[in-house]
């Protein structure tokens, strides 16, 4: 009889986080992150290997849902993975751009679209 079989893929998701169970920002599986500076060397196994997906930064941004199937990770670790990364200052999200059309750009085409009609 043989002792059970040790899988070095098969890590459990709480290892692979060191423990946190949740992000500690909001990173939605559609957030882009792009690389940042910072050495890599004191990173986890799973960091690094984030981190080489944007090949030495020359690459631009990706979003958590590809880091995810590129790494064949669940997601919800990534994301967990991924914040840590940001919180580091390894990772960066663009920021999203709030501003709108003004009110004088939103008249002018409720006048087109009335013309239209």
């Amino acid at each position: 009889m043989s002792g059970p079989r040790h899988d070095p893929d098969l890590i459990r998701p709480y290892v692979r986080t060191g423990g946190r169970n949740r992000p500690s920002r909001d990173v939605r599986l559609e957030t882009v992150v792009i690389a940042a500076s910072g050495p890599t060397d004191t990173l986890g196994p799973d960091a690094r290997r984030v981190m080489r997906l944007f090949g030495g930064g020359g690459r631009g941004g990706l979003a958590v849902a590809d880091i995810a199937a590129a790494l064949e990770l669940p997601p919800s670790t990534v994301r967990i993975i991924v914040s840590a990364l940001m919180d580091s200052g390894h990772l960066t999200s663009p920021a999203p751009v709030e501003e709108g059309p003004g009110p004088d750009l939103l008249q002018e085409v409720l006048r087109g679209l009335r013309e239209l009609v």
